[in-house]
């Protein structure tokens, strides 16, 4: 299915690197020109990677993006001799940007909200926070929160059965196709199918089934309120109308629990922000970034 986005991303230059991070080697992506006056360090969702975010990007001009690999997604390996829970992401993502691109804004997209905040909260030194489809409250209850507990078997199952079995079942074509189904809200033939292709491509690229399910009790573990009061910094949320995950109704209370807050509403679309209405996403952000670094609550 040919890229919606493809000729944008076209004119943006691009650079694969690796780093060496916390014992672990971090695939990373660097979307813009070196001397850009404002640096974004992007991080994806659960199951994804880089390319994920890569339809905001492209809405981007102008702005140097770093879009790493999750440890244990993608290209970038899983951190040696740790449990992949929130603390070791956090303290990941903290050293990744003290190394990479020290002093740039940091973006988080769902499962990257709440690396980010926690990130953030813990000292990570950032002028200007950026979350898409926050994790606004606990995924168990959410509008499909039986849903979310059918993967909590799900992640459950391929952890414990027989390594084969385990990881073929959580690589299972069919599986990930009723993922996409049920996140997409578009109602363009086209770009439904490009995103379900997204997903068949990308979202089974994870290193191996130990470090998928602790991401996955990661994500269900914790949610972004838990960071919010301690984030001083302006903040930015880009919340769906119809995400199946966090409603809006809980992302406007999120947004009243940050000191500095700000939050535009995408409507028709749910969880694929990223995918579906990107030019909306990365026009909030622009606006966002050219403004004062005091955001009102809002």
């Amino acid at each position: 299915m040919p890229n919606p986005y493809a000729a944008l991303l076209a004119e943006i230059p691009v650079q694969r690197q690796t780093d060496e991070i916390l014992g672990g080697t971090t695939a990373y992506w660097t979307y813009g020109d070196a001397d850009a006056a404002t640096t974004i360090v992007a991080v994806h969702g659960f199951r994804g990677e880089h390319h994920g975010l890569e339809p905001v990007v492209a809405h981007l001009p102008g702005i140097r993006v770093i879009s790493p690999d999750l440890p244990g997604f993608g290209e970038t390996a899983p951190l040696p001799g740790r449990a992949h829970d929130l603390d070791a992401y956090a303290a990941w993502l903290r050293a990744f940007v003290e190394t990479v691109a020290p002093g740039a804004v940091v973006l988080g997209h769902s499962f990257g909200s709440i690396v980010a905040s926690a990130a953030v909260a813990g000292g990570l030194a950032t002028p200007k926070l950026i979350l898409v489809n926050p994790i606004g409250a606990p995924a168990l209850e959410g509008p499909r929160g039986v849903l979310t507990r059918l993967a909590v078997f799900y992640y459950l199952a391929g952890a414990k059965l027989p390594r084969p079995i385990g990881d073929a079942l959580l690589r299972n074509g069919v599986i990930v196709r009723v993922m996409s189904v049920a996140m997409a809200k578009t109602r363009d033939a086209d770009l439904r199918r490009f995103v379900h292709e997204q997903h068949d491509t990308y979202f089974s690229r994870f290193a191996d089934r130990d470090v998928l399910h602790e991401a996955f009790v990661t994500s269900v573990s914790h949610d972004v309120r838990e960071f919010a009061p301690r984030i001083a910094q302006p903040t930015l949320l880009v919340a769906a109308q119809k995400d199946d995950i966090t409603p809006i109704e809980a992302e406007r209370h999120l947004a009243t629990l940050f000191p500095r807050a700000e939050l535009v509403e995408i409507p028709d679309v749910g969880h694929l922000i990223h995918y579906e209405t990107p030019a909306a996403a990365a026009s909030a952000i622009t606006r966002f970034l050219r403004g004062p670094s005091a955001a009102g609550t809002r």
